[in-house]
């Protein structure tokens, strides 16, 4: 059954689970922000790029107003709770400010299969590894699930587009190792040929090979 939401598009993926941090300062979307803290209804992230078409948002509830400034713009956290169909768009919700949208439920399955987890996580340690990036946790395999890292393992915004397409979760397990299996090597190369031009004018202490 289809139902009307209000919609909030932004230039970002946002997936069921995580935990989404806006700055909200249209006058728009301050309304939206404070009916959603006096009633308590929920919204939807809607990624909007140039020439791309959207089908699925993201609904997320708002779980606190961080700061407000004096302006009456706002930084707001909310929680992503689910995946809706986007039916029909509305420029402006009825009889509000912000945009809205006919929607349905989307199915957003969260069964993982430990065996990818397993090869995505070490995959996922190797590629921090090698970018030195150490100030990202990484679950363990058997607590792991995509939405955890998937903005910060070199996806593109079409590839997260395709991911928030993929109602299962072994399906968006498979799509991201595939990803990793061709970005880790490349990303390890790069390292290489940065260690190799970092050396460039020192002097190289070589074994003669005869």
């Amino acid at each position: 059954m289809a139902d009307m939401l209000p919609m909030f598009p932004l230039g970002l993926v946002a997936f069921p689970g995580e935990d989404v941090n806006l700055h909200v300062f249209e006058s728009r979307y301050r309304q939206l922000t404070h009916e959603c803290d006096a009633t308590g209804i929920t919204f939807a992230i809607l990624p909007y790029f140039k020439h791309e078409e959207f089908s699925f948002a993201t609904e997320v509830k708002l779980t606190e107003i961080a700061k407000t400034y004096p302006d009456g713009k706002m930084d707001i956290r909310t929680k992503a709770i689910g995946r809706v169909k986007v039916l029909d768009f509305f420029s402006t919700h009825p009889g509000k400010l912000y945009p809205g949208a006919e929607v349905e439920p989307a199915l957003w399955d969260t069964e993982a299969d430990i065996d990818l987890s397993v090869m995505i996580v070490g995959l996922i340690r190797k590629l921090y590894d090698t970018m030195g990036i150490d100030n990202v946790p990484v679950a363990e395999p058997a607590n792991f699930l995509t939405y955890q890292n998937i903005h910060k393992i070199g996806l593109s915004q079409q590839d997260e587009l395709q991911l928030l397409g993929l109602s299962q979760e072994v399906d968006r397990q498979r799509y991201i190792l595939a990803h990793l299996h061709k970005f880790v090597p490349m990303m390890q190369e790069a390292e290489q040929l940065r260690k190799k031009a970092a050396l460039n004018g020192h002097f190289k202490h070589l074994k003669p090979g005869l």
